[in-house]
């Protein structure tokens, strides 16, 4: 049970865009703002750069906060801008969606729900990948597998794990380290699950799409990117798991190959030279001891990880302020 307890409840809704002028004043519109348990409720838009005057267009439609990205970064860049963002605004709530106005914002208090009752500190909103019907069939399968693998390697299920319709507590952003350049989706819900944050999934609706996905361009490239994002996070927070499995197989062939020399040699007493079978076994049987050993040393790594994640964590909420001012310039990290 999670318990989260605010007498002042301030929600936040952020919403990542690039170049979307024409319909981000019609999915600010559709904004409620009011909810049951909440006192407050303002909106920040993260303009990604956009060159189509998205940012003033926002303003227009009554965006409470505006923050402009100095140039193009990509989703993943800007939902963690907006975090910040809402963590230094003093949001104790913080829903994320979309905007191309693709979930129906009534159900931002379905979203929200599980929040205020204390149940959980995360919540994604179900689309029911499975049947959506304006999803292809090879994605519906697509989705509906990759959600699978995230809920095995975040450790609880969760049925749809691409969707960006979700709402997380101020704790929960202050500890979220976005890392990928791609999206921020998967490798959120994994390093969440390994952090052993209370995640819950709600059934939500969606509107039919306005326009092709712009992060989907094409379902090898999605799923190019989706398995490198879903290894790459597993193996940060799974290391001795991923690399005991790589080496135990290598052993396991390495030691096949050797029992395969002996029974052919010294039990059937065939003179079939197995040179080759007994170099390649000795090999495998090294490699795979090496993997095990590079697994030890990345496990003790992930230790320190932990350790620079709670330091990271502690820096920021430290370094919140009451206000952020308003409109500043993000500048990517590293420029």
């Amino acid at each position: 049970m999670v318990y989260f307890l605010v007498t002042h409840m301030k929600l936040i809704i952020q919403i990542p865009c690039f170049n979307e002028a024409g319909v981000i004043g019609h999915t600010i519109a559709q904004l409620p703002r009011a909810f049951d348990g909440v006192e407050r409720v303002e909106v920040l838009v993260v303009d990604d750069g956009s060159q189509d005057g998205t940012a003033e267009a926002a303003r227009q439609a009554g965006a409470d906060h505006v923050i402009c990205l100095r140039h193009h970064q990509g989703l993943a860049r800007a939902f963690a801008a907006g975090l910040d963002a809402c963590a230094r605004l003093g949001a104790d709530v913080i829903v994320n969606t979309d905007a191309d106005n693709q979930y129906h914002a009534e159900d931002i208090a379905r979203l929200i729900a599980p929040i205020l009752a204390g149940e959980a500190e995360l919540v994604v909103g179900d689309r029911g990948v499975a049947s959506l019907e304006y999803f292809a069939p090879v994605k519906r399968r697509l989705q509906v597998w990759g959600s699978r693998v995230v809920s095995r390697a975040a450790g609880v299920p969760i049925p749809d794990a691409t969707s960006g319709f979700r709402a997380l507590t101020r704790e929960v952003a202050l500890r979220t380290l976005v890392l990928s350049d791609y999206s921020y989706t998967l490798e959120t819900l994994i390093q969440a699950g390994n952090s052993h944050t209370a995640i819950a999934s709600v059934p939500i609706r969606t509107n039919p799409p306005t326009r092709p996905s712009r992060l989907i361009r094409s379902l090898r490239d999605y799923l190019r990117n989706s398995t490198v994002t879903i290894l790459r996070s597993y193996s940060m927070y799974r290391p001795l798991r991923v690399f005991s499995i790589i080496g135990g197989l290598l052993m396991l062939g390495g030691v096949g190959l050797g029992l395969r020399f002996v029974i052919v040699r010294y039990i059937l007493g065939q003179e079939v030279g197995q040179v080759q079978s007994l170099i390649l076994a000795a090999v495998l049987s090294i490699v795979g001891f090496q993997t095990l050993m590079i697994g030890l040393v990345a496990d003790l790594i992930a230790f320190n990880r932990k350790i620079l994640e709670e330091v990271l964590y502690r820096v920021r909420k430290a370094d919140q302020s009451p206000e952020v001012e308003e409109n500043p310039v993000q500048e990517k990290m590293g420029d």
